[in-house]
Protein backbone atom coordinates (compact mmCIF):
# COMPACT_ATOMS: atom_id res chain seq x y z
CA UNK A 1 0.00 0.00 0.00
CA UNK A 2 1.03 3.43 -1.14
CA UNK A 3 -0.27 6.40 0.89
CA UNK A 4 0.44 10.06 1.93
CA UNK A 5 -0.93 12.52 3.75
CA UNK A 6 -1.37 15.35 0.47
CA UNK A 7 -2.93 18.37 2.73
CA UNK A 8 -3.50 19.83 5.73
CA UNK A 9 -6.27 22.35 6.07
CA UNK A 10 -5.51 25.46 7.96
CA UNK A 11 -8.59 27.53 9.12
CA UNK A 12 -7.62 31.27 8.19
CA UNK A 13 -9.47 34.60 8.80
CA UNK A 14 -8.59 36.09 5.45
CA UNK A 15 -6.97 34.54 1.91
CA UNK A 16 -5.10 37.56 1.04
CA UNK A 17 -3.74 37.73 4.35
CA UNK A 18 -2.37 34.34 4.83
CA UNK A 19 -0.99 34.10 0.97
CA UNK A 20 0.94 37.80 1.94
CA UNK A 21 2.24 35.73 5.39
CA UNK A 22 2.55 32.67 4.08
CA UNK A 23 4.87 33.64 0.90
CA UNK A 24 6.38 36.70 2.20
CA UNK A 25 7.47 36.07 5.60
CA UNK A 26 7.99 32.34 5.39
CA UNK A 27 8.85 32.13 1.34
CA UNK A 28 6.13 29.52 0.61
CA UNK A 29 5.18 29.03 -2.99
CA UNK A 30 1.97 29.52 -4.28
CA UNK A 31 0.60 27.02 -5.32
CA UNK A 32 -2.70 27.28 -6.73
CA UNK A 33 -5.37 30.05 -5.89
CA UNK A 34 -8.59 29.26 -7.48
CA UNK A 35 -11.87 30.88 -6.79
CA UNK A 36 -14.71 28.20 -6.34
CA UNK A 37 -17.98 30.76 -5.57
CA UNK A 38 -18.27 34.09 -4.52
CA UNK A 39 -16.71 33.36 -0.98
CA UNK A 40 -14.57 30.32 -1.30
CA UNK A 41 -11.46 29.77 -3.28
CA UNK A 42 -8.57 27.16 -3.21
CA UNK A 43 -5.44 27.88 -1.94
CA UNK A 44 -2.33 25.88 -1.17
CA UNK A 45 0.49 26.99 -0.52
CA UNK A 46 3.91 24.81 0.15
CA UNK A 47 7.32 25.96 1.78
CA UNK A 48 10.19 25.25 -1.11
CA UNK A 49 11.21 22.06 -1.41
CA UNK A 50 8.03 20.87 -0.44
CA UNK A 51 6.81 17.14 -2.25
CA UNK A 52 4.83 15.72 -0.23
CA UNK A 53 2.17 18.17 1.43
CA UNK A 54 0.89 21.31 1.63
CA UNK A 55 -1.10 23.78 3.63
CA UNK A 56 -4.77 24.58 2.55
CA UNK A 57 -5.93 27.76 3.55
CA UNK A 58 -9.57 27.53 4.48
CA UNK A 59 -11.10 30.75 4.73
CA UNK A 60 -13.69 30.30 7.90
CA UNK A 61 -17.08 30.40 6.96
CA UNK A 62 -18.85 30.40 10.25
CA UNK A 63 -18.22 31.55 13.84
CA UNK A 64 -17.20 28.65 15.15
CA UNK A 65 -14.51 28.07 12.39
CA UNK A 66 -13.40 31.37 12.71
CA UNK A 67 -13.16 30.51 16.49
CA UNK A 68 -10.59 27.95 15.82
CA UNK A 69 -8.72 30.38 14.15
CA UNK A 70 -5.23 30.49 15.77
CA UNK A 71 -5.96 28.07 18.00
CA UNK A 72 -6.34 24.81 15.73
CA UNK A 73 -5.03 22.40 18.11
CA UNK A 74 -5.18 23.89 21.10
CA UNK A 75 -2.42 26.04 22.02
CA UNK A 76 0.30 23.16 21.38
CA UNK A 77 2.41 23.20 18.63
CA UNK A 78 0.92 21.54 15.37
CA UNK A 79 2.80 22.49 12.83
CA UNK A 80 6.43 21.26 11.55
CA UNK A 81 8.76 23.62 9.41
CA UNK A 82 11.78 20.96 8.75
CA UNK A 83 14.81 22.92 7.31
CA UNK A 84 18.35 22.60 6.26
CA UNK A 85 19.52 25.44 8.33
CA UNK A 86 17.61 26.29 11.87
CA UNK A 87 19.81 29.36 12.24
CA UNK A 88 19.29 31.00 8.76
CA UNK A 89 15.83 30.88 8.52
CA UNK A 90 15.21 31.90 12.21
CA UNK A 91 17.42 34.90 11.50
CA UNK A 92 15.66 35.80 8.54
CA UNK A 93 12.26 35.27 9.79
CA UNK A 94 13.15 37.33 12.76
CA UNK A 95 14.22 40.18 10.42
CA UNK A 96 10.48 39.60 9.04
CA UNK A 97 9.08 40.26 12.28
CA UNK A 98 7.64 36.63 13.14
CA UNK A 99 7.32 36.07 16.80
CA UNK A 100 9.08 33.20 18.17
CA UNK A 101 8.17 31.95 21.75
CA UNK A 102 11.29 30.07 21.74
CA UNK A 103 14.70 30.52 19.99
CA UNK A 104 16.58 27.94 18.23
CA UNK A 105 17.28 24.80 21.04
CA UNK A 106 19.22 22.02 20.35
CA UNK A 107 17.51 18.51 21.65
CA UNK A 108 18.25 14.76 21.02
CA UNK A 109 16.37 15.04 17.19
CA UNK A 110 17.24 17.87 15.97
CA UNK A 111 17.57 21.85 16.88
CA UNK A 112 14.45 23.69 17.43
CA UNK A 113 12.66 26.76 17.44
CA UNK A 114 9.20 27.57 17.97
CA UNK A 115 7.03 30.52 16.44
CA UNK A 116 3.42 31.96 16.07
CA UNK A 117 2.44 32.51 12.63
CA UNK A 118 -0.17 35.34 11.52
CA UNK A 119 -3.10 34.22 13.87
CA UNK A 120 -0.68 32.83 16.63
CA UNK A 121 -0.68 28.64 15.89
CA UNK A 122 2.67 27.41 16.96
CA UNK A 123 5.25 26.04 14.64
CA UNK A 124 8.24 24.16 15.12
CA UNK A 125 10.96 24.86 13.13
CA UNK A 126 13.45 22.28 12.79
CA UNK A 127 16.73 21.41 11.69
CA UNK A 128 16.63 17.45 12.40
CA UNK A 129 19.43 15.56 13.92
CA UNK A 130 20.70 12.15 12.24
CA UNK A 131 18.22 10.71 15.70
CA UNK A 132 15.33 12.00 14.48
CA UNK A 133 12.69 9.76 12.82
CA UNK A 134 10.62 11.57 11.20
CA UNK A 135 10.99 11.80 7.14
CA UNK A 136 13.72 13.89 6.65
CA UNK A 137 12.97 13.55 2.66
Amino acid sequence: MNQRISYIALVVKDYDEAIEFYTRKLDFILLEDTKLDEKKRWVMVAPPGAKECCLLLAKAANEKQLASVGNQTGGRVGFFLFTDDVWRDYNKMVERKINFVRIPTEFDYGTVAVFEDLYGNLWDLIQPSENNKGLKG
